[in-house]
């Protein structure tokens, strides 16, 4: 009875197992139905799941041209190898590439050149990862960031185990440096420069070996006519710099990526926002695992727009040449006395409409012995202008009230109290404000000065104390600023100075500042001043940009307009029209009448130009054991515009540290013929040459 019982009980449990199995079996099949037949699509979308990301290709920047539209600064085609990584890109991926990348091109020896040991030992690192890592023991890596082990795994490998690599090595450790710059899905240029035809060819050839890797073109800035206007152009950054690092939240926000090149100075920075065009933007497919399966241009790219500039290029190169040959004679003709001259300036513009046509600075290099082009310092230097101001302080003298059309002063030399004796040239007898410009008198500018601090005496009795308001001061300034003086001209450049201001506010000073003795100002606002002048009291901005034409795939065209600069008056000086004229018939009467500081040079030409010379005392302070502790040197400049009568160039030129030498060379004055001798002739002949083909179009529509 027991053995019976026994095997009865075995099926049960075996009932209970199969019974148990079978549940399991149901649940897995009722599973994969829900897997299958509820989420299989949606588990499948995540399958074939991609994600697409935007990367936008910089495009070449707008060209710069002149006002007859000759191409200035234009864009140079370069061969490029880029590299565009994909997401997940590994450092050993990079080094496999670059080792496949040396055997098609090679690297220049100035990259080479600047490869540092923190390069080596990354190299020698992926090489030997498994030696490299076996110098930290587990206890220290437990005690360390992924950071810190890396970079006490690099300090372990010595200076002797990189220090034998051969020239295709070091070549590998180069482009791998540059592949290591790139972001994901970001071209990063690899190399532009010195690629030759038979790389590119090479390359080009075998990019489907070369993951991440495009032969195609870059761009480089080209200037057609050199150092000519250069340094009022700027430059731009290169790729390796990228965006400058002080702007960076300023270009990252606005679309910028890091390694765009952008303006750095000159009209290339002021004029960034046209110049950059607009990027080209790719959409980039990758799956799950960042392989790149798709890619499509959504937005085409544009390069920059063109600026078209106020300056003429033509006549640009003239006026270098002038500045240049005439600052070479007056160094080689009095060497040792003009042992601290070194600058020439000059800016020539339109007085109506603020129009820019030349502006030059030409540097004497004492150390190389040869002339370079400076012409920045025309905004960035300033000078004691000395007589040229005279203008200005007459019209601040009819402003103030404190002298009346006719005023006449017996020209003396003064001596006040505390004060050297200052005076004119020469004693030039009574003069009035006509005869106080066409024959410099200081005098004359002195009584205005002294006036204004609230002297009246006239004359003013030997070493007397004056009566002086020390706001007089800011009062003449305002002036003064009111024609470009001490102020910033507008001028659209990203940096000008307004010069130096002077703190000792004693009457001795105020007489100074009224002869152009005291403050200093750029050629700039000089040339600001006397356009103001001849523009019969307004005041309008200097530009350098006239027009902005859109980009056109055409060579040799110009694209249409997008923008055209017009003229902006700041102000109109605060003064009857008649007290205008009354300046700018003395300022004639300075170059066309017998005993005007300028007859000798400008009273036979027919384009009849007016204006005022000026020469300032100035110190140079050496600093060399052969030299005295100062120096006194000279400041030759001159403002001018032409013609009298219906004024459409101004000028001002401003050579600063001449030697005191009798005889010396009036360099203010050949310069400033010259450039208007050029402008008058360049003119004529331009107007000819278009008579004559308008006769010869004529005479070839009547044949037809």
């Amino acid at each position: 009875m027991k053995k019976k019982n026994k095997k009865a009980q075995l099926p049960f449990r075996l009932n209970i197992l199969f019974f148990v199995v079978f549940l399991l079996f149901s649940v897995l099949i009722i599973q994969l139905g829900v897997v299958q037949i509820l989420n299989g699509e949606t588990y499948q979308e995540e399958i074939d799941k991609t994600i697409q990301d935007t990367t936008k290709i910089p495009v070449p920047r707008g060209k710069i041209l002149d006002r007859n539209h000759q191409v200035i600064v234009d864009n140079k085609p370069l061969y490029s190898i880029t590299y565009t990584p994909p997401k997940g890109v590994q450092a050993q991926d990079k080094l496999d590439l670059a080792e496949d990348l040396e055997n098609y091109m090679s690297m220049d020896e100035e990259a080479i050149d600047k490869l540092n040991l923190r390069n080596k030992k990354e190299y020698w690192y992926l090489k030997n990862t498994e030696e490299a890592e076996g110098r930290v023991t587990k206890e220290e890596a437990e005690e360390m960031d992924n950071a810190e082990h890396y970079q006490t795994v690099l300090d372990r490998i010595t200076e002797e185990e990189v220090s034998h690599y051969s020239k295709e090595e070091l070549e590998v450790i180069a482009i791998k440096k540059e592949l290591d710059k790139a972001f994901t899905l970001t071209p990063q240029v690899i190399k532009n420069e010195n690629i030759s035809a038979e790389e590119y060819a090479r390359i080009a050839e075998h990019l489907d070996q070369l993951p991440g890797i495009n032969a195609t073109t870059d761009w480089d800035r080209e200037y057609p006519f050199g150092d000519t206007f250069y340094t009022f152009l700027g430059s731009i950054t290169s790729q390796e710099q990228g965006i400058l690092a002080e702007k960076e939240d300023y270009y990252l926000t606005r679309g910028y990526s890091r390694n765009d090149r952008v303006g750095r100075s000159g009209l290339e920075a002021q004029y960034e926002d046209l110049l950059r065009g607009r990027k080209e933007q790719i959409q980039y497919t990758t799956n799950k695992s960042g392989k790149v399966i798709d890619s499509e241009v959504i937005v085409p790219g544009e390069r920059g727009k063109d600026l078209i500039l106020t300056i003429d290029m033509e006549y640009q190169e003239i006026v270098d040449n002038i500045v240049r040959k005439e600052l070479d004679t007056t160094i080689k003709k009095h060497p040792h006395a003009n042992r601290f001259l070194e600058d020439a300036l000059v800016v020539v513009m339109n007085p109506k409409t603020g129009e820019i046509l030349a502006v030059s600075g030409q540097h004497y290099n004492r150390e190389d012995k040869k002339y370079e082009n400076a012409a920045f310092k025309a905004v960035y230097d300033a000078h004691r202008p000395g007589s040229t101001v005279k203008g200005a302080t007459v019209l601040a003298g009819y402003q103030s009230g404190v002298i009346s059309p006719g005023q006449v002063f017996h020209d003396t030399t003064i001596k006040i109290a505390d004060t050297p004796p200052k005076g004119s040239y020469l004693n030039l007898g009574p003069v009035n404000d006509y005869d106080a410009l066409r024959r410099s008198s200081n005098v004359y500018m002195f009584y205005i000065a002294l006036r204004m601090g609230g002297e009246y005496r006239h004359p003013i009795p030997r070493d007397t104390k004056v009566s002086f308001q020390r706001d007089s001061f800011q009062e003449m300034r305002n002036y003064f600023g009111q024609f470009g003086l001490g102020v910033k001209t507008g001028i659209d450049y990203p940096y000008e100075s307004t010069g130096y201001v002077g703190t000792e506010l004693q009457a001795g000073k105020l007489m100074d500042f009224a002869i152009g003795q005291f403050d200093t100002y750029t050629t700039m606002q000089l040339a600001q001043y006397v356009a103001t002048i001849a523009n019969d009291g307004y005041r309008v901005r200097p530009h350098f940009l006239k027009e902005v034409r859109l980009p056109t795939p055409y060579e040799n065209e110009i694209g249409s307009l997008y923008q055209s600069v017009q003229t902006k008056v700041l102000n109109r000086i605060e003064m009857d029209d008649q007290l205008i004229k009354r300046v700018q018939e003395g300022f004639r009467q300075v170059f066309n009448s017998p005993g005007g500081t300028g007859t000798g040079h400008w009273s036979n030409k027919d384009y009849q130009a007016v204006g005022k010379t000026g020469t300032a005392e100035n110190e140079v302070y050496p600093n060399k054991d052969n030299e005295p502790a100062k120096v006194d040197t000279e400041n030759r400049s001159l403002v001018g515009y032409a013609p009298f009568d219906d004024p459409e160039v101004a000028f001002a030129v401003i050579v600063p540290n001449m030697g005191k030498v009798s005889g010396q060379h009036e360099i203010n004055h050949t310069i400033g013929t010259g450039i208007l001798d050029a402008y008058f002739k360049l003119k004529e002949e331009r107007e000819s040459g278009k008579q004559a083909k308008g006769d010869g179009e004529e005479e070839q529509e009547e044949t037809e």
